[in-house]
């Protein structure tokens, strides 16, 4: 497998470790417990600990960002671009994304909302770099 591919897949691993560890975790539990129903978790409205609503948030991110760096990698990866620089690039995506999703998680702080932003403009870079090696193809 390639990098660029190592990374796609760590990212969808990563994603979906998120959901299980904070999210589901904290839901399965509250239900174990008989302390909440399992309709007791609407998507439209606010509930849970603040680390919990970072949580679901950092997994928003993910979900929404998982399906644009998986587009770009298999598009790459389909036109050859498999390592070297792009695979560089997609392997600092992912690193960049769990720095995000750790920053997201360990506070609101302004500090850390700052610290979260730079790991998403890594990513951004990476990503758009990415993009531009294709079309240069």
């Amino acid at each position: 497998m390639t990098p660029p591919l190592w990374a796609l897949l760590g990212f969808a691993v990563w994603t979906l470790l998120l959901v299980l560890v904070t999210i589901g975790g904290y839901r399965v539990g509250l239900v174990l417990l008989g302390k909440a129903r399992p309709n007791a978790f609407p998507a439209d409205t606010p509930h849970g600990p603040e680390w919990y609503r970072r949580a679901m948030r950092a997994h928003a991110n993910c979900v929404e960002n998982l399906p644009i760096f998986g587009a770009v990698v298999l598009i790459g990866h389909t036109i050859g671009l498999q390592g070297g620089t792009f695979g560089t690039l997609a392997l600092a995506t992912f690193a960049a994304r769990v720095g995000q999703t750790l920053a997201h998680l360990s506070s609101g702080r302004s500090l850390i909302v700052n610290v979260r932003f730079a790991f998403f403009l890594v990513q951004l870079v990476c990503v758009g770099a990415m993009v531009v090696q294709i079309a240069r193809h």
